[in-house]
C-alpha cells in the first residue's frame, strides 16, 4: 500500500466524525459533503508522514474548510435575513438511522443548529470544535488566526448565545412525545387553554418559509395563535424524529410540506423549529418515513 491508499483508508476511517463537524459547521448534509470533498483535495496533496495525531490533523483540515465556506456565504451575502432553519435530519419514529449515529452525538439538535447559524464563523467554529469536539483552543487559535486567548473568548461569547437559549430537550422521548401529541391534539380541536398547559411561558416558534419570509414567534399567546391558525390548513401529520428529538412531517394533498421539530423541557414545550420552505422540503430525503 503506498502512502496515498494509506492516507485514503485513514480519511474514510473518519469520514463519520469528520461530516459531523462539518455539519454543525454548515447545517447542511449536502453542503457538509461538499467540504469533505474540498478537504480530501487538499489532504490528499500534503505529506502526512510526520502527522502523530491523524484524527486531529483530519478535524483541523475539515474546520478550515468549513470556515472559509462560512465566510462566502457572508461575503456573497448569502446568509438569510432572519430566521433560517438548517437542514434537518429526520428519521423514522421507531429510531435513527446508523448512518446518522455519528452525526447527531453531542445533543445536535436542530435548536442548537438555529443558534449556531446566528454567530459569526469564528464564534461558531470555536464553539464547535472546543464545546463538542473539545479541541484545544491552542489548535484552535492558528485556525481562526488568532491567540488561544481570543479563541477561548470567541468560544465563551457563542456559549452565551447557546445557553440563552432552551437547546436541550428532555432525556425521555416517550415522554417529549406524550406532550407534543397534546399540543397538536390542542391545536386540532382549537382548544386554547390546553395548548397554553403545554407551552412554556416563553415558548420560541420559528419558521422559515424561504427567503425574507421567515418569523419567529415569542410568547404563549402568540404562539397558541400560530398553532390555531396552521391547523386550519388540515395537513397530515407523521410523527418522526428530527436530530434525534420528538418532530413531525406534514404533508399536504399527498406532498411533504413542512418539517417540525420541537424541544421539550420540563415537561412543556419551549421551542418550536419549523422548516417550511417548499424548494428545501422538496430536497429532503423523508422516505424512511415511507
Amino acid at each position: 500500500m503506498d502512502d496515498h491508499d494509506w492516507l485514503a483508508e485513514r480519511f474514510q476511517e473518519h469520514r463519520p466524525h469528520l461530516r459531523a463537524v462539518a455539519y454543525r459547521m454548515l447545517g447542511s448534509l449536502s453542503e457538509a459533503d461538499d467540504a469533505l470533498q474540498e478537504a480530501w483535495l487538499r489532504i490528499s496533496r500534503a505529506d502526512a508522514g510526520a502527522v502523530e495525531n491523524m484524527r486531529g490533523w483530519l478535524t483541523t483540515v475539515v474546520a478550515r474548510v468549513s470556515l472559509n465556506m462560512l465566510r462566502s456565504r457572508r461575503s456573497r451575502r448569502e446568509d438569510p435575513v432572519g430566521v433560517h432553519v438548517p437542514e434537518p435530519l429526520v428519521s423514522a419514529e421507531d429510531g435513527v438511522d446508523p448512518e446518522q449515529q455519528a452525526l447527531l452525538a453531542d445533543s445536535v439538535g436542530l435548536a442548537l443548529l438555529v443558534v449556531l447559524e446566528t454567530l459569526s464563523p469564528p464564534e461558531r467554529l470555536a464553539f464547535v470544535l472546543h464545546d463538542i469536539f473539545a479541541v484545544p483552543f491552542e489548535e484552535i487559535a492558528p485556525i481562526v488566526e488568532r491567540s488561544p486567548e481570543a479563541a477561548r473568548q470567541l468560544a465563551s461569547r457563542a456559549r452565551r448565545r447557546v445557553r440563552a437559549e432552551n437547546t436541550v430537550p428532555d432525556v425521555d422521548v416517550e415522554a417529549q412525545r406524550e406532550v407534543v401529541d397534546a399540543f397538536l391534539a390542542a391545536a386540532r380541536e382549537g382548544n386554547f387553554d390546553r395548548l397554553v398547559s403545554v407551552l412554556d411561558p416563553g415558548v420560541v416558534l420559528r419558521a422559515d418559509f424561504g427567503p425574507g419570509r421567515s418569523r419567529e414567534v415569542r410568547g404563549v399567546d402568540a404562539v397558541a395563535g400560530q398553532a390555531k391558525f396552521y391547523s386550519q390548513l388540515e395537513l397530515v401529520m407523521k410523527p418522526a424524529l428530527v436530530n434525534g428529538a420528538v418532530g413531525v412531517v406534514t404533508m399536504r394533498d399527498g406532498r411533504p410540506f413542512s418539517v417540525g421539530a420541537f424541544t421539550v423541557k420540563g415537561g412543556r414545550i419551549v421551542e418550536m423549529d419549523w422548516l417550511a420552505d417548499p424548494a428545501r422540503v422538496r430536497e429532503l430525503d423523508l422516505t424512511i418515513l415511507d
